[in-house]
């Protein structure tokens, strides 16, 4: 019996692959700090874990196929705040924002369409894209001129009879790239001249520190028709574990067949609509105090990778990740180096190697991603770490 060819095509997670490594150093007594994913240690607002504690439910039932209406209605309200204006049932509740990203695929794209992202993505893109038979194409960013988006000739090049969409992760995971409104009108243009769908992964927004205005896809005026917006609780309230995420369009038809997956599916998580719900109610001097602990844990990463000889990071302008390049022959050799050899006083550091986020074999071989999720106390003892395995990895160029 022969596997899929889909199944074959799927690429193991960047962020993920080498967790076995990190759980066999764990098992030997090792500390290990975790760079390599987008997991915060700011934790969960006390309305969710409270609304987590006290379900006095008899029955844990599905809950409807678009998620509860409650839980939907506090969405409408949130996003108002950012000049969004939605009505509830332009909103529909997934599995996380993954489950968003996968049913706007296969509702909008036929096997073998292409969609234009740049380069490098969130490495799941790609397999969301497998699994709905779709072709990326990649617009190359550099990490010498921070990730900054091309021209938009260089989309303009891309686009072919096959192409149906342009998506954006807007902050960007994984460069930390923030795009301006003048790059996004540009995009916008581009989306009307060719008749796409914009797929705008916005699940970031609260992590914003140039002090700019916060641009979504749905500003853009003429694309209302055009817009599939990506959106989670996780990353915005510590609740990764929920998996509750949102798909939201103004485009009936696209709504309409979205529904068809989620019937398939059933229903989005119960507990976690529960937990999203009350997290809702937190005070905006949360998100202003996680925003602000951001704010200084990226400055203190930063300028610590780049004191240590040859490391170079960009300054991220959103999100809480950072592309750095290092020193070494293979950065996915040295990533596994430094959870099977590598022990400094007991601890080593784990990153996501690059390679994962870009499109080509050995682009980003230099490279890691590095989520700067944890406290500062910990960030500045990965750190050292970080500099301990480069001075000492026998790939070091």
């Amino acid at each position: 019996m022969e596997l899929s060819e889909r199944a074959i095509k799927m690429p193991s997670s960047p962020i993920r692959r080498l967790a076995p490594y990190a759980d066999a150093a764990k098992r030997n007594g090792v500390h290990v700090y975790h760079l390599n994913i987008g997991q915060p240690d700011i934790k969960t607002p006390v309305e969710g874990l409270a609304a987590l504690r006290n379900i006095d439910r008899k029955i844990l039932e599905y809950s409807p196929s678009d998620g509860y209406l409650q839980l939907r209605t506090k969405m409408v309200n949130y996003y108002a705040g950012y000049g969004i204006y939605l009505s509830p049932d332009e909103i529909i509740i997934t599995a996380g924002g993954s489950e968003a990203v996968l049913f706007a695929f296969m509702t909008c794209l036929n096997p073998g369409d292409e969609i234009i992202i740049t380069d490098p993505f969130y490495a799941n893109y790609m397999a969301f894209a497998i699994s709905a038979g779709a072709v990326i194409k990649s617009v190359k960013t550099s990490i010498q001129d921070g990730f900054r988006l091309p021209s938009i000739e260089a989309f303009e090049k891309q686009i072919t009879p096959r192409t149906k969409a342009i998506l954006i992760c807007n902050p960007n995971n994984p460069t930390g790239y923030l795009y301006t409104r003048s790059e996004l009108e540009q995009l916008r243009d581009l989306v009307l001249k060719y008749n796409l769908f914009l797929f705008s992964d916005e699940v970031y927004r609260e992590f914003i520190y140039t002090g700019e205005p916060y641009i979504s896809a749905f500003h853009l005026k003429g694309l209302e028709e055009h817009v599939v917006l990506i959106d989670s609780v996780s990353k915005r309230y510590s609740e990764c574990g929920i998996r509750i995420g949102c798909l939201c369009t103004k485009n009936r038809k696209v709504r309409e067949a979205v529904m068809k997956f989620c019937q398939a599916r059933l229903s989005p998580p119960l507990l976690g609509q529960i937990v999203a719900e009350a997290s809702m109610d937190v005070d905006a001097s949360y998100l202003k105090e996680v925003h602000d602990e951001y704010v200084e844990r990226r400055n203190f990463l930063i300028e610590g990778l780049n004191r240590i000889p040859g490391v170079y990071s960009p300054m991220p302008m959103g999100a809480f990740y950072t592309i750095a390049s290092l020193p070494v022959d293979d950065a996915e050799k040295f990533c596994k180096w430094c959870l099977t050899e590598f022990r400094y006083r007991g601890a080593t550091v784990m990153m996501a190697p690059a390679s994962g986020f870009y499109t080509e074999p050995g682009e980003g071989r230099q490279e890691v991603r590095i989520a700067y999720v944890l406290n500062i106390e910990d960030l500045g003892k990965a750190l050292v770490c970080l500099e301990k395995a480069l001075k000492a990895y026998p790939g070091r160029i």
